[in-house]
């Protein structure tokens, strides 16, 4: 997980509203995210059942 370092905006009440990240931090976040999708796609996909490939080089005539 990348390092970051967030500055949060408030209302009057002082609760959180907003939060700020250097753009780099947010970029190295959103990657994190999406490798993190990838990896659960994967995990999800490794219990589906496979096709030889040699099976489907002969359904597409290959």
């Amino acid at each position: 997980m990348p390092e970051l370092h967030p500055q949060f905006l408030t209302d009057s009440d002082g609760k959180p509203m907003s939060v700020l990240l250097p753009f780099a931090e947010y970029e190295a976040l959103m990657e994190y995210l999406e490798d993190m999708e990838d990896i659960a796609d994967a995990r999800q996909a490794s219990d589906e059942p496979t096709i030889p490939w040699e099976t489907v080089k002969a359904e597409m005539g290959l």
